[in-house]
């Protein structure tokens, strides 16, 4: 499911192993226990599962998005909560609780609900900054990716806005193993581009 959410846009990349492997790592660091880390580590990939019912004319559009492809856009939240909901399986229904979550905003202003503060689930309150930080420092159809300081310095302006405060000071404290993670994936999917051919 994670990958076939990615799997139309290559630019995305390791993407969703690389916010899985921050969101589980900032969570190691607030004391969540060993099985709900592994719950969420396995879970976050599936975040985005939601864009698979996106139009491919509005998720890889180059430009700015309207208000009404951005409306659209916004509704892979309630689609991914959908496609992930029901299931016995825990792992499955967190991956609902953070597909549905990870758009909301600590001040309110976010979507789908437009919940505030700790009313949005701890998870997607998690997955909300290392997410963020991928997405800024990735390449995507419409942006290169900013530079580690600068996509900083914008997640510490959304400190108590866009992010729970404590989560944003936790990701920053411990932005060298971050960037191990960046570092070590990234490496990865070079060697990888690299060994396979396809046809």
């Amino acid at each position: 499911l994670s990958i076939a959410a990615e799997f139309k846009d290559t630019k995305t990349g390791n993407h969703i192993s690389r916010m899985s492997r921050y969101s589980a790592l900032v969570a190691e660091k607030i004391g969540i226990p060993d099985k709900d880390l592994n719950n969420i580590l396995y879970a976050s990939p599936m975040h985005d599962v939601g864009k698979i019912g996106i139009p491919d004319s509005i998720l890889l559009k180059s430009g700015k998005l309207t208000d009404e492809e951005f409306n659209i856009m916004k509704t892979h939240t309630t689609i991914g909560a959908r496609i992930l909901s029901n299931s016995k399986a825990e792992v499955l229904q967190i991956a609902s609780q953070i597909a549905a979550s990870h758009h909301e905003k600590w001040n309110g202003k976010g979507y789908p609900e437009g919940l505030s503060g700790e009313a949005i689930p701890l998870n997607g309150r998690i997955i909300a900054v290392a997410d963020v930080f991928d997405v800024l420092t990735s390449p995507r159809p419409y942006k290169d990716p900013y530079p580690v300081q600068v996509a900083l310095s914008i997640l510490k302006e959304e400190r108590g806005e866009h992010f729970d405060p404590m989560l944003l000071d936790t990701f920053i404290d411990n932005i060298d193993e971050i960037l191990h993670i960046k570092n070590e994936i990234g490496l990865i999917q070079d060697v990888s581009r690299d060994s396979f051919t396809w046809s």
